[in-house]
């Protein structure tokens, strides 16, 4: 379970195919790299249970870097490639991250924490080719290394960053395996059992790889000697396409993707060979039931649906004969017991809707953060733990969302929160008050609403929302920022000072 072992089984098999270029990485030569790659830490300075962020754009190096981490003890930091150079800077400091490794394609980003000393150390790397802002170049630091494995070898792990309530990036610390990088994995046995992934599995990654769900299940398809087939960036067409060229088994997908999938024409769609395919996972957002039917209609029950969080408390897995006996639901707990409670933790009767814990699932906490670990378990059943959605079980115990994180956005499977863009446009001299809230939209399912108090009513209107829109995109990442801008001349708040932000985001929701 480890793609060292298929360096050696099957050396020229290819481990990692670009989609967009065509590179082609074999077993061998990922092996090689990822221990240069693993030299390349000790280099820098790294050590056995060191902090290293990673900021990257889809691209091979990703997968070096990756194995390098786990076969030196390296905590692996991954950050979206769509942050801000302040949004960088807090997760690496806040990680403790002794360095930063930066996509060529994110120079501009390296450039403003190269120009601001202050917000971070100056410890950074560019991946790409050539010196870029004078900054070390990883891929000619690699160069210059062995291609064996380094002396003090000890498996790594790698630390997601989802937003906390507070609006900044918490990281999530689980428990890891001591030892050797050469080990039985945990998932890959998982995978093995739910998915049937083996040797014979070739994977198309459509989604950017700094996401959990599409970094772990690339890795573990090379655990267990499969190819991976990544596209830099989805787009409907290259993605049949790539299905079949590479006559794809699986791939995993958000349902944006179904939704921009199945507005190709039906000739477009027709004319690819999709016939390799035998699972189609996918997960990240709620799918619309509408739009999963279709897709099962147009690919057979191949379609497979799991729910679960970076926490890896838990994990909810449905197929396709599942859901269309249960449409709507997200599946049944494949380990541990889930559980609807109330808000003072007691369970709730079956049926009703409630917050949902499971029992006996996979341990975790919020790095630096202890409040809201502690606000993860239940008050009456310490053991149990929830990601704070709210939904229902049936009799047959299938699970059924029926509300999200407490105003959490999923756009195109990418989860915010708006307290992050409400800190952000409170801190505009021209804004009095301020609401964010996620709304209807066709491609990505929600898209980010700001709902302002201008403390001039006179400038409320399509100038000043493009104008608080610009402003905020050259504060955070685009994904996190309003894409409208609506106006209420006094806030809805109550005396004790909550805002009622129900009241305003339901009128964007008739239904």
């Amino acid at each position: 379970m480890h793609p060292r072992i298929f360096a050696e089984k099957t050396p020229d098999k290819p481990a990692v195919i670009m989609e967009d270029t065509g590179e082609v990485i074999s077993f061998a030569q990922l092996e090689a790299r990822a221990n240069r790659g693993a030299h390349a830490f000790r280099a820098l300075g790294v050590k056995n249970g060191d902090a290293v962020a990673l900021f990257c754009e889809n691209r091979a190096e990703y997968f070096d870097i990756i194995w390098a981490a786990q076969r030196s003890g390296i905590i692996l930091v991954v950050l979206s490639s769509r942050l801000k150079a302040n949004e960088v800077a807090y997760i690496v400091n806040d990680s403790g991250s002794t360095h930063l490794l930066i996509g060529e394609s994110l120079a501009e980003v390296a450039a403003d924490l190269s120009a601001n000393p202050s917000l971070m150390p100056d410890l950074m790397a560019m991946i790409g080719v050539g010196p870029i802002h004078g900054l070390e170049n990883w891929n000619d630091l690699t160069a210059e290394q062995p291609e064996t494995p380094i002396a003090d070898e000890r498996i790594g792990v790698r630390m997601g960053y989802s937003s906390g309530t507070t609006g900044r990036p918490k990281g999530v610390r689980i428990p890891v395996s001591d030892g050797p990088p050469v080990q039985e994995n945990p998932g890959a046995v998982m995978f093995q059992m739910f998915w049937g992934f083996d040797e014979n599995t070739t994977y198309l990654s459509p989604a950017p790889l700094y996401h959990a769900a599409p970094l772990g299940y690339t890795t573990i398809v090379h655990s267990l000697g499969g190819t991976v087939v990544c596209m830099k960036r989805f787009t409907p067409e290259r993605f049949l396409a790539a299905i079949k060229r590479y006559k794809i088994t699986d791939t995993q997908c958000v349902p944006t993707m179904f939704i921009r999938l199945l507005r190709l024409p039906e000739e477009e769609r027709k004319r690819h060979d999709l016939s390799s395919l035998q699972k189609v996972i996918h997960a990240a957002a709620p799918c619309p039931v509408p739009v999963k039917q279709q897709m099962i209609d147009w690919l057979g029950p191949i379609i497979e649906e799991y729910y679960a969080g970076s926490e890896g408390n838990m994990f909810i897995r449905i197929n396709s004969e599942e859901w269309l006996a249960h449409p709507g639901s997200v599946g049944r707990a494949m380990y541990g017991t889930l559980h609807i409670c109330d808000d003072d933790g007691e369970e709730l009767p079956l049926g009703e809707t409630g917050t949902i814990y499971i029992e006996d699932g996979r341990d975790f906490e919020y790095h630096n953060d202890p409040e809201k670990t502690a606000n993860s378990r239940n008050p009456k059943h310490p053991g149990w733990t929830t990601l704070g959605d709210v939904g229902r079980l049936d009799e047959d115990g299938f699970l059924y969302l029926s509300d999200r994180k407490h105003f959490m956005i999923i756009s195109g499977g990418v989860n915010i929160y708006p307290q992050e863009v409400e800190d952000l446009l409170i801190t505009h001299p021209e804004v009095l008050d301020v609401a964010g809230f996620g709304v209807p939209n066709d491609d990505f399912g929600e898209e980010v609403k700001a709902v302002v108090q201008p403390k001039d009513w006179a400038r409320a209107g399509e100038d000043f929302g493009a104008e608080l829109i610009a402003w905020c995109r050259e504060r955070l990442a685009d994904v996190k920022c309003p894409r409208s801008v609506d106006f209420e001349k006094e806030m809805p708040r109550a005396e004790t000072g909550k805002l009622y932000k129900k009241e305003l985001k339901a009128r964007y929701w008739p239904e």
